[in-house]
């Protein structure tokens, strides 16, 4: 893997960062789907020594809510809604000049999400809760990367779409390339919030999220996912957990482009929604 100097990135480089380009995901709507859902293989292949650059992401999933679990664990009959989320990311990366051996990114996100209920006829669309916060890094070895982030989601969204309350979402990431061909990225952390308005205040939420991908050759790399989390019950809300999986394709189109498609399907979980989703992200690095 070719790797940023202090003079200039190479091309390849540009390739990997566009590829592993967004640092976070925020909480879906209604909770389809687990947090931080939306990394891909190389998500936390992060360089240092390099000058400063921008990313930006486009993410998006239509989620289908047919099925539910119930506190036994049972699968049961869901809302039947459609729910379709974008997510706009600008990403501004750079490395202290006082230390070259550290990388920094500061983001902001932007949800655009929407909801369909066929049985009702109903529909409700609207910009979500922005995100905004920052990561730091450092590699431990040329192949791996280790670090932390730690995100802010303000709840100025639409109504018909917002959840109405702050939280903060803090994890730490780390990157291993197992091979020049095998690599494994992953997080695990939490998110804190504070009441909703309508008087609920949902418990601490663990979460962690793994991909394992295989480049098969200059293009094409397909990849399995494993997503999981936990909420602790409060004096308001239940406790729930859901564990999913998922497998995908991650095409590397361009030197400074890349492009992720991944299914993803609940396999266990607990006062959860039902994963059922299918997700893009587009990545673009300039």
């Amino acid at each position: 893997m070719s790797q940023f100097t202090l003079a200039a990135p190479k091309k390849t480089s540009l390739a990997i960062l566009a590829a592993m380009a967004a640092l976070c995901g925020p909480i879906a709507p209604a909770q389809a789907q687990t947090t931080f859902d939306v990394i891909g293989p190389h998500e936390y292949e992060l360089p240092v020594g390099f000058k400063p650059f921008n990313v930006f992401v486009q993410y998006a999933y239509v989620q289908r809510n047919n099925k539910a679990f119930d506190d036994d664990g049972d699968r049961v009959k869901g809302s039947g809604a459609n729910t379709t989320v974008g997510l706009s990311k600008y990403v501004r990366f750079w490395t202290p000049e006082s230390n070259p051996s550290i990388g920094l990114a500061y983001e902001v996100i932007v949800p655009e999400i929407g909801v369909k209920d066929r049985s009702t006829s109903s529909q409700v669309s609207g910009i979500g809760d922005p995100l905004t916060g920052f990561a730091i890094w450092y590699k431990p070895t040329p192949s791996s990367t280790l670090g932390f982030q730690s995100f802010v989601q303000i709840p100025v969204g639409n109504d018909s779409v917002s959840d109405s309350n702050w939280k903060n979402l803090s994890s730490l990431l780390w990157d291993v390339r197992l091979t020049d061909k095998l690599g494994w990225t992953a997080d695990a952390g939490f998110v804190f919030q504070n009441e909703k308005k309508d008087g609920s205040r949902p418990g601490t939420t663990f979460h962690t999220n793994h991909r394992l991908g295989y480049r098969v050759n200059g293009l094409l790399e397909p990849f399995v996912a494993v997503d999981y989390e936990r909420s602790r019950k409060s004096s308001t809300v239940d406790s729930s957990h859901a564990l999913d999986a998922g497998v995908g394709l991650m095409f590397h189109t361009f030197d400074n482009q890349s492009i992720t498609l991944r299914y993803s399907k609940s396999i266990e979980g607990e006062n959860h929604s039902f994963n059922n989703s299918v997700n893009l992200k587009y990545a673009y690095v300039w």
